[in-house]
């Protein structure tokens, strides 16, 4: 069982949060073992049951699964500000180092002919088919699920916008639901964490309130501020399997408007296979690096705030009613069908902008294909592919 009552300081969270954000290293997955050695067996902070119930539950939430966690387990250990300092520590090494590539791209001008930007590009080719590969495996294990995968691709592919995404998803949500009952999964120990109903009630209020007022507020003002909030909320509130599903969403929220020019989003995501950390710092990137005002600095924790604030909201307002939602048949029979989905939008990403950005030669696709090699089965980490990516693009130059 899992304690409600925090047991700890916030401080030592932070600390221990700010060192598994500056050494964990390759994507959602690779972090959650880096958790449980950390904290787990280590720190001895929760034991097995307690932190697999976790895991389920951020699993289930849109958003990135290894940061809600961190989250989760700081509210176990200090309360709620234990929550705030553990994801201020898991964020701030990969945030920091991406807005400080931003600012060296923007130091460097015009980049979309660069040979190092060449480079990143194939690899972000590598990474996304590796991430289709690995969530097709686990996520659609049958052919019913492969063909929601599929169709799901060709729709987001024939309707390119966020009417697509969403649609995409719900309707997956809603064919698990009538397509793919099955056993309710077994259910470990039971989470007991002491956030008051209330405040979780207004949690999913304020979730709901601000996903279908800002894109109203911001075509009532026209303020760009507002209108790129909205856009970075509403693809972290869309998120399903993983940090990789969010390319698509923000690749059609902010290169169509031509805030950031394709080669520019690609140089960033290619980067952000390098750093450690949770994947979603790529958004303070992006704030960075765009061109209309809040820009900078200012624009990279603005961005950085607001595509993980739906997730923080859901996972708030989740916590005290999850011990019960999880045990129903209907919820997990819905879940396999989103999961099934969100690797079609990744299939359509894995095309478009990622693959005809960037592989123009057989030697790109000859490249790209070492990449991949040694990224599923050499198990190479993904930053050193990134430094190796660059330095053959640029030797090939």
């Amino acid at each position: 069982m899992t304690e409600a009552v925090p047991r700890g300081s916030v401080l030592e969270v932070f600390r221990a949060f700010l060192r598994l954000g500056c050494t964990s290293f390759g994507g959602p997955v690779a972090h959650l073992g880096y958790f449980r050695a950390e904290l787990v067996e280590r720190r001895g902070w929760l034991d097995e049951a307690g932190y697999a119930d976790i895991v389920a539950l951020c699993q289930f939430l849109p958003g990135p699964a290894s940061s809600q966690t961190a989250v989760t387990i700081g509210v176990v250990r200090a309360g709620l500000a234990g929550g705030l300092a553990a994801w201020l520590g898991f964020t701030l090494p990969s945030a920091v180092l991406m807005l400080a590539f931003a600012q060296g791209v923007s130091l460097a001008g015009e980049v979309a002919h660069a040979i190092w930007l060449h480079g990143l590009k194939l690899v972000a080719v590598a990474v996304v088919a590796q991430a289709v590969w690995n969530m097709g495996r686990t996520l659609c294990p049958d052919r019913l699920r492969v063909s929601m995968a599929v169709v799901a691709a060709v729709v987001v592919l024939m309707i390119p916008s966020a009417i697509g995404q969403v649609g995409a998803i719900v309707t997956g949500g809603v064919l698990g639901w009538q397509l793919l009952p099955g056993p309710v999964a077994p259910v470990q120990g039971h989470l007991a964490i002491g956030v008051p109903r209330g405040l979780a009630v207004a949690a999913l209020a304020g979730f709901v309130v601000l996903l279908v007022g800002l894109p109203l507020l911001a075509g009532a003002t026209g303020v760009h501020a507002v209108a790129l909030f909205d856009r970075f909320y509403r693809a972290g509130a869309l998120v399903f399997g993983g940090g990789h599903v969010v390319l698509p969403l923000l690749q059609q929220s902010v290169v169509p408007p031509g805030w950031i020019s394709n080669d520019g989003f690609l140089a960033g995501y290619g980067a952000a296979q390098a750093m450690p950390g949770p994947l979603f710092s790529f958004a303070a990137y992006l704030g960075a690096a765009m061109r209309p005002s809040p820009a900078g600095i200012a624009g990279g924790l603005f961005c950085l705030v607001a595509i993980y604030l739906p997730s923080m909201l859901l996972l708030l307002g989740t916590l005290p009613f999850w011990d019960g939602l999880r045990r129903r048949a209907g919820v997990q029979a819905a879940l396999r069908g989103v999961n099934a989905t969100v690797v079609g939008l990744l299939l359509a990403a894995l095309y478009t902008p990622v693959w005809t950005s960037a592989v123009a030669a057989p030697m790109d696709f000859g490249l790209t294909l070492l990449a991949f090699l040694a990224l599923v089965f050499w198990q190479v980490p993904p930053w050193l592919v990134v430094v190796l990516g660059g330095l053959a693009a640029a030797a090939l130059g």
